[in-house]
């Protein structure tokens, strides 16, 4: 009875030291990239620039706008600058709930959830994103008499949504890798969710896109249910020669060490 808390209370300070860790990584890059935030920005509207419609330019609405757009840019650059220091901790976390399987991954699952994620905000905001930004303006305009103008706000709350949801897309493979290399799921496992994936796909891809179209659901839906199917992949390579790794069911029966 006594090994079960003890294990409990070991795991959450564990929890706590990473948090620390990472909130602390996060405040130090804060305070170094929240002087550049407005290059930042300028860098962020570029996109912006190229689609508006001559004679037509960015505004702010209230006299807070900048300064708040400016921090929530601050905020959102300085997670990504901490990256990896949070996936340090993260997989610390994973090898402390089992501490015997694939200790010798924990560098390439920073490298690659850091390029993974970069890799997806990349595509996500210099493709994706002017695609349907350009088509949304231009369902504004072309209705006659009506100009563009935009909020600082507003915009960066569409970029950084664009830029966050692929991100957090692109590390989708990753994820099925490490869970299979852990033994929770495999790669049958994944397979035989592949009809739910493809629906939670598009609810995604509805609930993170600006646009109520088709095409807006769709650019993220699809690599989506691409990258999904790449995991399958991965998982199938991730799969231990020594056996089947225990299915996400077995998960109650069998918890890991510090779960009561």
């Amino acid at each position: 009875m006594t090994e079960q808390p003890m294990a409990l209370m070991d795991a959450l300070g564990a929890l706590r030291r990473g948090l620390i860790i990472a909130g602390s990584a996060w405040l130090v890059a804060f305070a170094a990239v929240y002087g550049y935030a407005e290059a930042l920005f300028r860098w962020l509207a570029e996109p912006m620039r190229q689609v508006l419609p001559q004679g037509s330019t960015m505004v702010f609405l209230t006299a807070t706008e900048p300064f708040f757009t400016y921090l929530m840019l601050a905020a959102v650059a300085a997670l990504v600058v901490s990256l990896p220091v949070i996936l340090w901790q993260a997989w610390t976390l994973i090898m402390a709930a089992f501490p015997v399987r694939q200790k010798g991954l924990g560098f390439p699952f920073i490298l690659v959830g850091c390029l993974a994620f970069c890799l997806g905000a990349y595509l996500g905001f210099f493709f994706v994103f002017p695609l349907i930004f350009s088509v949304l303006i231009h369902f504004g305009v072309d209705a006659g008499g009506i100009n563009a103008m935009l909020s600082m706000g507003d915009y960066l709350d569409l970029a950084l949504k664009m830029m966050l949801a692929f991100g957090l897309v692109f590390e989708l493979p990753l994820v099925m890798f490490v869970l299979t290399g852990l033994g929770v799921a495999d790669s049958a496992w994944f397979a035989a969710r592949r009809k739910y994936m493809l629906i939670v796909a598009f609810i995604f891809g509805g609930v993170v896109t600006p646009g109520p179209d088709v095409f807006s659901q769709c650019s993220i839906a699809i690599p989506f249910v691409i990258l999904y199917e790449i995991g399958i992949l991965g998982a199938r390579l991730a799969r231990k020669p020594a056996g089947k790794p225990a299915p996400l069911s077995s998960l109650a029966k069998s918890p890991p060490p510090f779960i009561l």
